[in-house]
């Protein structure tokens, strides 16, 4: 976006700035010494900096490629939190299930002794 904006406000400038340079007399008087070649190098540097539709297409997907690196980057954190949530849950169901299962022998035993 910084990069498209500053194209725009060179065009502006370029196109803008050319009747102004001819109303100044100084200016006027250099580009007829120099040949018309400050004319020449304004415009030049206006269309230069210029962006063609091709060069757009292609800033969007090198933005839309980085925009789907970060995004899956941020869900392999996300995915690796919750595997890790996971993973910790069941061992601790696994470990209460057990412990659970000891403490239904030991009840069902002191049941059968009364």
């Amino acid at each position: 976006l910084k990069l498209s904006a500053l194209h725009r406000k060179a065009q502006r400038t370029t196109l803008f700035a050319l009747p102004l340079l001819f109303r100044s007399p100084c200016a006027r008087l250099c580009i007829m010494k120099s040949g018309g070649a400050a004319l020449l190098a304004l415009l030049l540097v206006g269309t230069a900096l210029a962006v063609t539709p091709v060069q757009k297409v292609i800033h969007l997907l090198e933005n839309m490629q980085a925009k789907g690196k970060d995004e899956k980057h941020q869900e392999q954190v996300q995915f690796a939190a919750f595997k890790q949530f996971c993973d910790d849950t069941t061992t601790d169901k696994q470990r209460a299930i057990k412990e659970a299962e000891e403490t239904i022998e030991v009840l069902k035993a002191d049941i059968s002794k009364y």
